[in-house]
């Protein structure tokens, strides 16, 4: 029926409208807000040799505000899509952010992270590492001010930090927890 901006700033927040035509056939007037921030794509990195996995550590400025003492999130390599692209988007995102220069991913699902208020859709990969595909240190776009830090943890550590509460992060905590279904490591 009706959309209004409320904001722009970063992304768009939007107030809308609508009519929803409820179980029992009454049309009933709502609104909502919705914050678009494009869709994303997120990827476990794992050596089944190694027994690894490769995360990284950031500061989050909403989990700051919201009781997380230090701002400090453990998390999958992530980003926004460019272009569209979900393959393309991630195998550059590692690049930039953990420094691997991976050629093959495997696209597992795709989720809405929070279809409540939020309109992204996150496409979840998962992609092997060899210590050889280290070209760089990582770390993050200079331009994007992420000073990311990056971390290669034992995949069994990695689970207990989930079971601990030092993983917080619904992508990582999906990613790690497909990764324990589906018996990667126990090959």
């Amino acid at each position: 029926m009706q959309r209004e901006l409320l904001s722009d700033n970063w992304y768009t927040l939007e107030k809308i409208s609508f009519e929803y035509l409820r179980d029992d056939g009454v049309w009933e007037k709502q609104t909502r807000e919705a914050y678009d921030r494009g869709n994303g794509a997120a990827i476990l990195l794992y050596n089944v040799d190694k027994g690894k996995v490769v995360l990284t550590r950031q500061f989050r400025m909403p989990t700051y505000v919201n009781g997380n003492d230090d701002g400090m999130m453990i998390e999958v390599c992530a980003g926004l899509l460019e272009k569209g692209n979900a393959e393309q988007t991630i195998k550059m995102e590692v690049e930039e952010e953990t420094g691997y220069k991976i050629d093959k991913v495997k696209k597992v699902f795709e989720s809405y992270m929070s279809p409540g208020s939020v309109t992204e859709i996150l496409h979840f990969f998962i992609g092997a590492y060899e210590d050889g595909m280290k070209i760089s240190e990582g770390g993050g776009a200079d331009d994007e001010t992420e000073n990311i830090e990056v971390l290669e943890l034992d995949f069994e550590k990695a689970i207990a930090m989930v079971e601990s509460g030092e993983i917080r992060d619904a992508k990582t905590i999906m990613l790690l927890q497909y990764a324990q279904i589906q018996g990667i490591f126990d090959q």
